[in-house]
């Protein structure tokens, strides 16, 4: 494993390891795709091709596993710390380049959660996002490339300065990477999935304490042990996956970077 002041090199991936501060800055100045893999989904990275490298060729790919995070401090200095999608969500919104007409855009995954989030948005954040500003997600393909033309054209007709992905681990990575090269400018594209729902009250919210000692998973479980034990269940097969590989991208997987 190789890491520099600012990343560390994980399974072949270059995961930012700068200030939170920072990454959010960087973001709104340059643009680009950002990503924050949850453990279940890079457990799954050996089958899932496209995924690995919509991360790979990521401008910014965020610590957000508390479990890879783990692995590494556990056995690798220097530390690396945890930055999650939930905390860099909480930092961008507070931009004031957010608050400008036009220039955030909503990938949504449902009606219902569109008017919630949109409500926050509007009533709470003071950001002026209305329902011409999202895009009602279709059923993307579980596996694969996911393209979305009719998007892309929305997109490069309105022109948003940040494109929130707000839908499902593993799909909104392949499906912000596929924008980014079809798209004739530099939005930035933000996969941070259902953070916004933790602030929405659409699920359990997550004291920055939790976070911070890597608990937000078992704060998810019991928000909803049903739907969530099984998801982080499925993670320890990041376990294996570290510990043959370690820096090096998992064999199985075909990567072409950028």
């Amino acid at each position: 494993m190789t890491t520099t002041d600012k990343t560390v090199t994980i399974l072949g991936l270059t995961f930012y390891t700068d200030t939170l501060e920072a990454v959010v800055e960087a973001t709104a100045r340059d643009g680009g795709l950002l990503v924050a893999p949850a453990g279940p989904n890079l457990g799954d990275i050996p089958t899932m091709p496209e995924y690995y490298d919509a991360l790979a060729n990521s401008d910014y790919c965020l610590t957000d596993s508390g479990l890879l995070v783990l692995l590494w401090n556990l056995t690798h200095r220097p530390r690396i710390p945890k930055i999650s999608g939930y905390l860099f969500f909480r930092e961008l919104i507070k931009h004031p380049v957010l608050r400008e007409p036009g220039a955030t855009f909503w990938i949504m995954p449902s009606e219902k959660e569109m008017r919630i989030n949109l409500a926050w948005l509007s009533d709470v954040q003071g950001i002026p996002a209305r329902e011409e500003d999202c895009y009602l997600a279709p059923l993307y393909p579980g596996s694969g490339e996911v393209r979305d033309d009719k998007l892309a054209a929305l997109l490069e007709e309105r022109r948003p300065r940040f494109v929130f992905n707000n839908i499902g681990g593993g799909t909104q990575e392949r499906l912000g990477h596929t924008l980014l090269q079809q798209l004739s400018y530099r939005p930035a594209i933000i996969c941070t999935g259902a953070a916004i729902a933790f602030f929405t009250g659409q699920q359990a919210n997550i004291p920055r304490w939790v976070d911070k000692l890597y608990l937000g998973w078992l704060a998810r479980i019991l928000s909803d042990p049903r739907r969530y034990f099984p998801r982080y269940w499925r993670a320890l097969r990041l376990v294996p996956l570290f510990l043959r590989y370690g820096a090096k991208r998992p064999a199985i997987c075909t990567t072409t970077q950028s």
